[in-house]
This record gives structure tokens, C-alpha cells and sequence, in this order.
């Protein structure tokens, strides 16, 4: 599988190509249960905030932890899910881009790491990371709601 890319150089990676240098060595073994602060491997999801937003409501709605830190990026309408690393490497959901980190981890501070972004869901406020099977469902659910929203008018 491909990783998914747009054109709209809102919806390509400009969260996560700002995250450079936010990033740094990987602890010894990432993993979900590692501490945010120690730095843990992960990709960005980057979709239009709207759809974002129904997706942070789906998924709040559902299982208790089901999504991870999230960053709105003001300038360019996107909402970034921190997703586990290696996600991009089978991220294929259309209207979306799914950015490698390099395998270097991120270190997830209360201050947004690009600026011209916030925390929509800060790290410590949600879990690690999304779990990319269940954020797949919730993109795509969300693109229904708003497809049918957008028919009745």
C-alpha cells in the first residue's frame, strides 16, 4: 500500500514537516506504553478539520481512550492524530496524509510544537497515540455524516 498524498498543500503534511525538529533520538524500545515526555516513535494523521472534528467526536463518543493527542493547525485547516510509528507505511484512506516520523521520537510537551498550531486534545489530557484501525473507521464515518449533511441542503 501507498501512503495517501493530496495536492492541497493545506492537507500535505505541513504539521508534520514542522515537526522536524521537535523530533529527537528514539527511546530504546517505543511503545504505547511509553512515557509522552520520554519520546515516544510516532506518524501524523493530517486531515481538513472538519472531518477531523466529527472523528474526535466519533471516537470520544465510543471507547473511553480511543484517541490520542491532537493538533489544530490554524493556518491551514488540519487537524494532525498522532497515530503509532510505522502507520504510514499502510495509510491509504483518500483525503488524508499519513506522515512518517523516521522511526525518531517525538517529544509531546503542553506547548504545540509548530507554530500557529494548538493542542486540540493535549498529550496527558488523551492516550499516547490513536490506534490507526479504529481512526480509519472514524474518517470514514465522518465523511458520511458530512456528505449527508451536506446533501440536505
Amino acid at each position: 500500500m501507498e501512503t495517501s498524498q493530496s495536492n492541497d498543500p493545506c492537507t500535505s503534511p505541513s504539521l508534520s514537516s514542522s515537526l522536524s525538529p521537535s523530533l529527537s533520538s528514539p527511546s530504546p524500545s517505543p511503545s504505547p506504553s511509553s512515557s509522552a515526555a520520554g519520546g515516544t516513535a510516532c506518524d501524523l494523521v493530517t486531515v481538513p478539520t472538519r472531518q477531523g472534528l466529527e472523528a474526535v467526536d466519533i471516537l470520544r463518543r465510543g471507547a473511553a481512550d480511543a484517541v490520542g493527542p491532537v493538533l489544530h493547525d490554524d493556518g491551514c485547516g488540519t487537524l494532525g492524530f498522532l497515530v503509532p510509528a510505522g502507520t504510514a507505511a499502510g495509510w491509504d484512506l483518500p483525503g488524508s496524509t499519513c506522515t512518517e516520523t523516521n522511526g525518531r521520537g517525538l517529544r509531546l510537551n503542553p506547548e504545540p510544537p509548530v507554530e500557529g498550531s494548538d493542542w486540540l486534545l493535549p498529550p496527558g489530557e488523551a492516550d499516547l497515540a490513536t490506534d490507526p484501525v479504529v481512526l480509519r473507521r472514524a474518517l470514514g464515518e465522518a465523511a458520511r455524516l458530512i456528505e449527508a449533511a451536506d446533501n440536505c441542503r
